[in-house]
């Protein structure tokens, strides 16, 4: 994937923590329509799982549409 190869390229480790580890969209397929509800719901199960506080995704919408979406849990 694009992310490893950056990665690779300066040196950071693959198990580094702002490496998204499930891959993102390119792993993904990036299926028009669907991706932002299964991202956010990988990133709820990330959360629970890695017993992680907060969540953040990102989204592109394409022609400069974009959305953060912050997530915390309770």
């Amino acid at each position: 994937s694009p992310c490893l190869a950056f990665a690779k390229d300066f040196g950071y480790e693959f198990d580094d923590p702002r490496v998204n580890p499930t891959g993102g969209a390119i792993a993904l397929g990036h299926p028009i329509g669907a991706s932002g509800v299964i991202y956010f719901g990988e990133m709820v199960h990330y959360m629970k799982n890695y017993n992680k506080k907060y969540g953040v995704q990102l989204l592109c919408g394409g022609y400069g549409v974009g959305i953060a979406t912050v997530v915390e849990a309770l």
